[in-house]
């Protein structure tokens, strides 16, 4: 059962069926692992579930997907979630995919979306830029088109997966010169094997390789791997975005650090604190909003309605509710949520140092949340620009 929604007898055998499965198909030691950037288990498990049927729940039928059955999209995440199932690359399944069967030609869509869909193509995004982070129409990186090629100069940062994936979207400017800045904006899909190209990784305070610097010396990329028309990729870059906070926002994270919060305060005794527990109720509350939000957005994507900048404030809710979950770990840690030795419970460790770490992340992917509020009080309260 979901936590705020009674399951039809249809979806309690959905349900069912998923978590039977996942019980034997998730390996103990992959469990709520902080380490996202293991590509051999991420691989492996993308493959499974592609096997299984169930690794993209929200893709068309005609694609290879389950049809947008959201309520099914909804259970694997709360399942998957549960279990602390392995990481899956997100870039293609949830962003570019939409993107390519929206924008790209007969040919991108055969030959990249079966290679999406099965594992066999990972893809990291190239929009943030040393100079052009939240301000993405301020990117600097060129794309000069010579002859059946693009000569691509330039750099990304902020990269996420791209030591690890095979190729990357990258907004380029093939317009030096609009007359607006988001004009003149181009998507190249490049090949992260090409010559000139160099993937720089950052180490995160986790100790993690998951961000990295992409450079581009002259580096030479195909005519036809232009995604839709020339200097239009402003349009696709805003349907990635809205794909991307829908991800971004996804309760998954939330239930794995509630779940570990819940075991971690009954090992250390901070469960039996009633000032604590008042804190722990005011966090599952906002979860579960998070969670009605969330279910709402999918809902909406699937009728194939508009979600307008209800993603902004969708956004800043999932942070926000992460946020309080994570604050608390480390209150149930207590002192000892720094120390190396972490508790154990079930053969799982119950790192809550690392996942309020890695929640803070979350005020940033997908738009970051002091951007996101000025969109709010600008295009929902209509505040004058003059306001900031």
């Amino acid at each position: 059962m979901s936590l705020f929604h009674r399951d039809t007898r249809e979806e309690a055998d959905f349900r069912k069926e998923v978590r039977e499965w996942l019980e034997v198909n998730v390996p103990e030691e992959t469990r709520h692992e902080l380490d996202v950037t293991n590509p051999e288990v991420s691989r492996e498990w993308h493959h499974k579930l592609w096997k299984r049927g169930w690794i993209a729940p929200h893709w068309p039928r005609e694609y290879g997907g389950m049809g947008g059955a959201v309520e099914q999209q909804v259970i694997l995440m709360e399942e998957l979630a549960r279990v602390g199932g392995p990481y899956v690359q997100p870039s293609g399944l949830n962003f570019l995919g939409f993107a390519i069967m929206e924008f790209g030609t007969e040919e991108q869509k055969k030959e990249l979306l079966p290679r999406i869909l099965s594992g066999e193509t990972t893809w990291c995004q190239g929009y943030s830029e040393p100079q052009a982070g939240s301000d993405l129409a301020s990117l600097r990186t060129r794309a000069v088109l010579d002859g059946d090629e693009w000569v691509v100069n330039g750099q990304k940062i902020w990269s996420s997966g791209a030591p690890h994936c095979d190729r990357m979207f990258a907004l380029v400017r093939t317009d030096p010169d609009p007359a607006v800045k988001h004009a003149g904006i181009s998507m190249l899909l490049i090949d992260l094997k090409t010559p000139n190209l160099t993937v720089t990784p950052i180490t995160t305070l986790t100790g993690h390789v998951h961000f990295s610097i992409v450079s581009f010396d002259s580096v030479r990329v195909p005519k036809s791997s232009m995604l839709g028309e020339v200097n239009k990729g402003w349009k696709i870059a805003n349907h990635v975005l809205t794909y991307e906070r829908i991800s971004g926002s996804s309760p998954k994270h939330d239930l794995i650090s509630m779940d570990v919060l819940r075991r971690l305060a009954t090992k250390t005794g901070r469960i039996n604190d009633e000032a604590f527990k008042e804190r722990l109720g005011k966090a599952g509350i906002d979860v579960i909003a998070h969670i009605a939000m969330h279910r709402w957005a999918i809902e909406r994507v699937k009728a194939q309605k508009s979600l307008g900048f209800s993603t902004s404030v969708m956004k800043i809710a999932g942070s926000d509710a992460l946020h309080g979950v994570t604050d608390l770990l480390l209150d149930a840690a207590g002192s000892d949520a720094a120390s190396e030795e972490k508790p154990m419970d079930n053969d799982q460790q119950l790192d809550a140092l690392g996942l309020f770490l890695l929640s803070r992340r979350s005020t940033i992917w997908g738009g970051a949340a002091e951007i996101q509020k000025n969109i709010i009080a600008e295009r929902i309260l209509g505040f004058p620009r003059s306001w900031r």
